[in-house]
């Protein structure tokens, strides 16, 4: 009795136990299943597994080891889910083989079981079999789809053209599934008779359902219209190839400037910015290869402001005004153009200044010729070996604008020689002259940076670089010595000849020679938009482009100096014969295939006009090169002249030609474009030439014009005693020539610098080695439109070197710098 009261006592205690116990433990997980309901499969749970690439497959040559992608799970939600492993396998092991656990495939079949120590699945055997087997990725009793692997022999070109209207005997890549089926889905109207693995349609109706017309490289295409790529993929070496297209798979396309053309997965491409590209065409794993897409190129850049009417190209800014400047670009279908990533380029950057996107914002009184242009390699770029074709790899330029700011400015102005160490500064805003600056060396030429910031003076030792802002010597370098011949307007490069060594270097403003060519150069000339310098180099001309290099042009008769053209077209040399050379290559094209090949003469002769010149100088306005010579008494004897080339650098109007072959260089809007394939662009000249009266000049030591193109001034060794000046005629025909202008007390006007607003010139005078101030004066008459005059002078007192001519220097090199009045 006693047992079961203990029995009962624990039992009655256990039971209130148990249920506390269970009261407080942990709850199952939930589940949630894909129906909504309580059974069936569960969300999180594998459902279906994607193996890619899902409708275009894999492409192995012949015994090819290649990789099946990374299986992509999913539940029944579509939300990624992933497995520990899969499994792969294949349906004909013959054709393709896989690893069966890492997916690692092989065009044939694989080794297993090799003995030796050869490990399984290292060695691809070639079977010999062409066509299409099927692998799958499973996992967790789920199989992936089947994706198709094209196994085929070696492909060894594949090669862009027109879509084949015969699939089944001239197959090429529109006849695929990528390009057919896709549309036959919607049209039932249209059958196809699979007759290849791959699903290459042998219905010359179905194969003509492409997603887009035909691109087939013989021309262009308008930007934002699209075109349809299709390629003919080979095996076999040349002279013994097979068409392998319809063994091959899909083919994928891209280009290699992506900028020019986009194109789908299907092979469709959008016509983008104007240019060229090569077109990489892939088979997957297993081969690539090259063909061309064109995208027209500008045949027309016309330029407007605010109410601008036609014809009119000057605009008056008033200087911290900003003044907006439109460019309007056609191509030869009539398609506007955008996107387009033109240069604004100024004459006088530093003054008046263009922005990336057209606005001008002048700094300084003065004036500037505005000017935009498509330009390779930023606008209508092409590959080297197709520049010409359909007119990409040129450039086009619009009808240059006129911007005048009126007022004035001050200047600094920085005095060296080339027979003294020391370098002075005038502050005309200040009476005094600044310190003197010692050079380490004497140097042989000056040049100031566009903006003013950098002094740059070479020498038979090494290159010296004075900053502007502290008058002190900044750099010295070693490296390059030689005579400093220009700065790019961007700042950005130096170019400097070293005739010891016989080299030019391209020297940037952080300190280092980023290119090197030989010879030995005596001038040189950039483009405005800094992207060309023109060098002439004695019996040779050398032409640096951003875009193409380096370029040497062998010459009979050698040139001294350059004068790049307004706009910049192209470049005139000084020499017995005043010669010019064209920017546009001159573009040759042969061959059947589409594109064809082409060879181009960079920088081809453009002009030869009848003027015997040392120094050359263009006017802004783009209508005269001037020319001057001291004369010679060797043969051909020559007397010291003055020349005016007035140049027409678009003499064919516009509506002359047409678009497959034009005959001139002049754009609906009046801007110059390169002449189609086969010629090159050509100026026209008239030269009135007259006598250097009143002096005696020994050499020419520049031209200068001032910005407005109104005057330009003549420097010279020799005697005389005058500064020598020139007004151009505005209507053709001759100019004035003027030697009236005496400098009490020089011997010679050896330099000069014109400041920015062009209301003087600082001409460095022999004799007396001081520094005129001439006023340049330049009144609205017609009967005397300039009367210039020696107004002061400065006195630089440059310590002689040499003392060869007494203990003062001749300042004959000057630089100056605009700064505000006050």
């Amino acid at each position: 009795m006693r047992r079961f009261v203990t029995g009962l006592a624990l039992f009655l205690f256990a039971v209130p136990f148990g249920i506390s116990i269970n009261g407080c433990g942990k709850k199952g997980a939930t589940v949630t299943y894909c129906n909504g309901g309580d059974t069936g499969p569960e969300v999180g749970q594998l459902e279906t597994i994607t193996l890619g690439p899902k409708i275009y497959g894999i492409s192995l040559n012949q015994a090819q080891i290649g990789q099946a992608s990374t299986p992509a799970g999913t539940d029944c939600k579509g939300t990624t889910v992933s497995a520990s492993s899969y499994t792969y396998g294949t349906t004909d092991m013959t054709i393709a083989d896989i690893q069966p656990t890492t997916g690692k495939l092989c065009g044939g079949t694989w080794n297993k079981n090799s003995g030796g120590g050869v490990a399984d699945y290292t060695t691809c055997i070639p079977t010999g079999k062409s066509g299409i087997a099927y692998i799958t990725a499973t996992a967790n009793g789920i199989s992936s789809n089947p994706l198709p692997v094209y196994v085929h022999p070696v492909v060894t070109s594949v090669v862009l053209g027109a879509p084949s209207t015969d699939c089944e005997h001239n197959p090429s890549t529109n006849c695929s599934p990528a390009a057919t089926n896709s549309n036959l889905a919607a049209s039932a109207a249209i059958s196809c008779t699979v007759a290849y693995a791959n699903g290459c349609c042998s219905n010359a109706a179905a194969a003509a359902q492409v997603l887009a017309p035909a691109y087939t490289a013989t021309g262009c295409l308008s930007q934002g219209v699209t075109g349809q790529l299709a390629a003919q993929v080979f095996a076999g070496t040349e002279g013994n190839q097979t068409n392998i297209s319809c063994l091959v798979g899909h083919l994928s396309y891209a280009a290699q400037s992506a900028s020019v053309v986009t194109i789908d997965q299907n092979g469709v491409a959008t016509a983008q910015q104007p240019g060229s590209t090569i077109i990489d065409a892939t088979i997957s794993q297993a081969g690539s290869s090259a063909g061309f897409f064109s995208t027209c190129p500008p045949t027309d850049i016309s330029l407007s402001y605010p109410g601008s009417t036609t014809g009119t190209t000057n605009i008056l800014v008033n200087q911290n005004n900003t003044q907006p400047i439109t460019a309007t670009v056609t191509d030869k279908n009539g398609t506007s153009l955008t996107g387009l990533a033109l240069e604004y380029v100024s004459t006088t950057p530093i003054t008046i200044p263009a922005s990336s996107n057209g606005t001008v914002t002048p700094v300084f009184p003065g004036e500037a010729s505005i000017t935009a242009i498509c330009q390779p390699p930023t606008c209508n770029t092409a590959p080297q070996s197709e520049i010409g074709v359909f007119g990409n790899g040129k450039p086009i330029t619009s009808k240059s604008v006129s911007v005048t700011t009126p007022g004035v400015n001050s200047t600094f102005l920085y005095i060296a020689s080339t027979d003294s160490q020391y370098l002075v500064t005038q502050d005309f805003t200040q009476s005094n002259i600044g310190a003197p600056v010692r050079l380490p060396y004497v140097p042989n030429s000056m040049v100031i940076s566009n903006d003013g910031s950098s002094i740059y003076l070479g020498s038979s030792t090494e290159l010296m670089v004075v900053s502007s802002v502290s008058s002190v010597v900044s750099r010295q370098d070693t490296t390059v010595r030689g005579q400093v011949l220009s700065v790019s307007p961007d700042n950005s490069t130096v170019v400097i000849s070293d005739p010891v060594r016989n080299q030019v270097y391209l020297y940037t403003s952080a300190g280092a020679v980023s290119s090197t060519y030989g010879g030995t150069g005596t001038h040189a000339a950039w483009s405005p938009d800094s992207q060309t310098v023109y060098i002439a180099a004695g019996d040779q001309i050398l032409v640096y482009s951003k875009f193409s290099g380096w370029k040497q042009i062998p010459l009979t008769v050698p040139v001294n100096d350059v004068a790049v053209t307004v706009p910049a077209v192209g470049a005139y040399f000084s020499g017995t014969t005043t010669t010019a050379r064209g920017y546009c290559p001159a573009t040759t094209t042969s061959g059947t295939t589409a594109p064809p090949a082409a060879s181009n003469q960079f920088y081809p002769p453009a002009d030869s006009a009848a003027a015997i010149t040392d120094r050359l100088a263009a006017t802004n306005d783009g209508f005269h090169i001037l020319g001057a010579t001291a004369g010679t008494l060797t043969s051909p004897a020559s007397a010291p002249t003055l020349s005016d080339i007035q140049v027409n650098l678009a003499p064919v109007p516009a509506g002359t030609s047409t678009n497959s072959n034009p005959a001139g260089s002049l754009s609906p809007s009046g801007g110059i474009v390169c002449p189609a394939n086969g010629s090159a662009l050509t100026f026209t000249n008239s030269v009135y030439s007259t006598p250097l009266t009143g002096i005696v000049p020994t050499s020419i030591n520049g031209i200068l014009p001032t910005s407005d193109s109104k005057v330009a001034f003549i420097t010279y060794n020799g005697t005389g005693g005058v500064l020598p000046y020139y007004v151009p005629s505005t209507a053709g025909g001759p100019g004035t020539y003027s030697d009236a202008l005496k400098l009490n007390g020089a011997t010679a006007a050896v330099a000069g610098a014109i400041s920015a607003d062009n209301s003087t010139i600082y001409v460095g005078t022999s004799g007396d080695n001081l520094v005129h101030i001439v006023a340049v004066n330049t009144p609205a008459s017609s009967t005397n439109p300039v009367q210039p005059a020696d107004t002061r002078t400065i006195t630089p007192a440059l310590p002689s070197f040499s003392g060869a001519n007494g203990p003062i220097a001749v300042p004959n090199l000057l630089v100056e710098k605009p700064r505000p009045a006050t």
